[in-house]
């Protein structure tokens, strides 16, 4: 889709618990890259959408989560270093949550 940003979603969540619960939901809806680090090709309700089920399920004075926009999905060529696997950008298309 035209509208979709790739994200780099990181997160550090102080409880065992909630940090699956935040797996869970961003593995619905994006590729994991390493632990605690997602990539996430998303158009705006979609990120909306997200982001208010990831606030429901963090305690927000404990956990940090940061979500980086590298720009459009359909054109981004991002430059990453990969040492060991490589890195392949999240593929276009539909994502069902």
């Amino acid at each position: 889709m035209k509208d979709e940003h790739l994200y780099i979603v990181a997160y550090d969540i102080r409880d065992d618990r909630r940090w699956r619960r935040i797996y869970k939901i961003l593995k619905g809806c994006g590729e994991w890259l390493q632990l605690s680090v997602f990539q996430c090709s998303l158009g705006g309700m979609a990120l909306l959408r997200l982001e208010e089920r990831l606030r429901e399920e963090m305690n927000l004075s404990e956990d940090h989560l940061v979500i980086l926009d590298l720009g459009p999905s359909e054109n981004i060529r991002p430059k990453v270093r990969s040492i060991g696997k490589p890195f392949e950008a999240v593929g276009k298309g539909p994502i069902i949550v």
